[in-house]
């Protein structure tokens, strides 16, 4: 049963709202508490019991930490950074070139720096060189380094690492770990088959954090001081973000945390990428994933890769304003390559239809900067796991986006094991690989099928999931505030989406480039703004422009829009229906 009626709304999804197990939990939490309908609706769909709400809401870092030796090879990893600083040893870090990857070098660097030892931060270039180590690249940092530290990479790189030799290597990781490891110092990663998975969720950064953390606990038992480590917990927020690692258990904390560090806008890097991307209200997780963290990865995509890391460690004002300046001047060439690929890979998508477990999409000369981001606004179209691929000289280099119920990085690892891709892997969410030019159609199909085999339905069309309704009159600040009480909200945490029923359109107009601007009420004598970004154009866009007086069901996100001092609550327009047609 579609919720509201909504089977088809203007955006070709059905609308799902809470089963019946959920509206019960929230009717209990209510009744057993002093919070309103719509939090403890959103607390019951998250499984929060009665007696588990005031921890969720008020996460502490104290209580949620882990002990970082329950991760394999911590003790050895943290046993020899000390080592390392003691003997003088000269450093290099080998960084990836994304969000996660920049935040856990700086993490380092900074950390490294406080303890008074300069590293060398090496980000291989994406075009060039790949994503992880190199053998070429590692030969070269070996010949004048003692050790080797690998953050966001270096799980499946063998061969590089062995390259490396006699200098010693470790490597902190997530991706997901091949049955043999590379033969280094240590690994440590929450994705080793031999761990149990309990700390899975964790992004590089933050395993970088828990290296950290152990080594500040070595340090205190040999009585000497270790540098303090919650300023840094901004960095570990921005990369649990922007990497979308799920909001569960201490990504919760770390976020948490981390968004309050961030507001006392101590790190020169993230002050300087604040006011450049015109940030004017207290940092949130909206902000790192669509405001900072594509800045940040601009480099890597389009240009220079090691300027998001150099950003992030800087304690120079000046220097910090000069590398956001350019990342800005990066990011917006890359928004119109991006824009360029989308509309192509969106073309060719279409043709072979949504409807398949896999959307994919291939051609001659697409950035493979940008393919990533354009697999995101597949997944996003599709409803469904998508993959983007960038063809040149005969070799295919592509990069996936997954939906919930579907392990992309294990699919796609298994194919290259099998040979049917040149090299593969990631995460459940977010993968790549590298295939050649003339196995492309065979290896998507393939894909498509270790996909259905995971359960995804072929015809099962493209949903929203809705919390619960509110009237217009319900939707005031107080209420956003306490929803953001709730937060942090992401992945495997999303934030509530509320139905706001038979409304009328008292105003819409094009903002910005492709946004709609509208305003709505109820006829109960409040009204709200609204806002759908990149939806001018679209159906939905045009249906509200052109609405002649019929009303509708509007769907979205509650926003607290901060302008001139001037606060008022905002809904996020995901999507609408006809309320008339229903």
């Amino acid at each position: 049963m579609s919720y509201l009626g909504v089977s088809q709304s203007l955006t070709e999804k059905h609308w799902v709202g809470p089963d019946h197990a959920v509206d019960l939990a929230a009717q209990a939490l209510m009744q057993n508490s002093d919070l309103p309908m719509a939090i403890c609706s959103v607390l019951a769909r998250l499984g929060i019991g009665a007696d588990a709400v005031e921890g969720y809401l008020n996460p502490l870092i104290k209580n949620l930490l882990p002990n970082p030796r329950r991760l394999l090879d911590m003790p050895k990893a943290a046993e020899r950074v000390l080592q390392a600083i003691f003997n003088k040893n000269r450093i290099a870090i080998f960084a990836d070139y994304d969000v996660d990857g920049a935040s856990s070098a700086a993490l380092l660097l900074t950390w490294l720096k406080a303890m008074g030892q300069t590293a060398t931060l090496y980000v291989p270039n994406r075009i060039d060189e790949g994503y992880g180590p190199n053998e070429p690249a590692m030969r070269q940092l070996a010949k004048t380094h003692d050790l080797i530290i690998c953050v966001d990479c270096g799980t499946l790189s063998h061969g590089p690492i062995a390259a490396a030799k006699p200098t010693e290597v470790i490597v902190l990781d997530h991706h997901l770990a091949a049955e043999t490891l590379p033969d280094c110092v240590a690994v440590v990663n929450p994705n080793r088959q031999d761990e149990p998975g309990a700390l899975s969720h964790l992004c590089a950064a933050a395993v970088v954090f828990l290296c950290l953390v152990e080594c500040g606990r070595l340090l205190r038992e040999q009585g000497k001081e270790a540098p303090d480590l919650i300023s840094s917990l901004d960095l570990v927020a921005l990369a649990t973000v922007a990497d979308v690692a799920p909001l569960i258990g201490v990504n919760r904390a770390f976020v948490h945390q981390g968004l309050k560090v961030m507001a006392r806008r101590a790190r020169p890097g993230l002050v300087a990428l604040c006011d450049i991307a015109k940030m004017q209200s207290a940092p949130k997780p909206y902000h790192l994933g669509f405001l900072l963290g594509p800045r940040i990865n601009a480099g890597g995509r389009v240009r220079q890769a090691d300027l998001g890391a150099r950003l992030l460690s800087t304690e120079d004002p000046q220097e910090a304003e000069a590398l956001a300046m350019r990342l800005n001047v990066f990011n917006t060439e890359r928004r119109q390559i991006e824009e360029d690929v989308r509309v192509q890979a969106l073309a060719q998508a279409e043709v072979r239809g949504f409807d398949a477990p896999l959307v994919w999409a291939a051609g001659e000369g697409w950035h493979p900067g940008v393919v990533g981001i354009v697999a995101s606004r597949l997944k996003e179209a599709a409803g469904r796991p998508a993959v983007v691929i960038g063809i040149e000289n005969g070799e295919g280099k592509g990069s996936g986006r997954s939906v919930n119920s579907i392990d992309l990085g294990a699919a796609i690892q298994n194919l290259a094991a099998q040979g049917v891709l040149i090299r593969g892997g990631g995460h459940k969410m977010a993968a790549g690989l590298t295939v050649a030019e003339d196995t492309i159609e065979t290896a998507m199909t393939q894909l498509a099928l270790l996909i259905k085999r995971q359960g995804l339905d072929e015809q099962s069309r493209p949903s929203l999931r809705i919390d619960t309704i509110l009237m217009t009159t319900a939707a005031n600040l107080e209420l956003v505030e306490k929803l953001e009480k709730a937060g942090p909200f992401g992945a495997a945490a999303p934030a509530p989406r509320f139905a706001f029923a038979d409304v009328a359109i008292t105003f819409a107009k094009q903002v910005g480039q492709n946004h709609l601007k509208l305003r709505f009420d109820d006829g109960l004598g409040t009204h709200i703004d609204a806002i759908a970004f990149d939806s001018f154009d679209s159906l939905m866009g045009q249906t509200i422009m052109q609405h002649d007086g019929r009303r509708f069901h509007l769907a979205g996100r509650l926003d607290l829009n901060e302008w001139q001092g001037r606060r008022s609550v905002q809904l996020r327009l995901e999507d609408a229906a006809l309320a008339s047609t229903i």
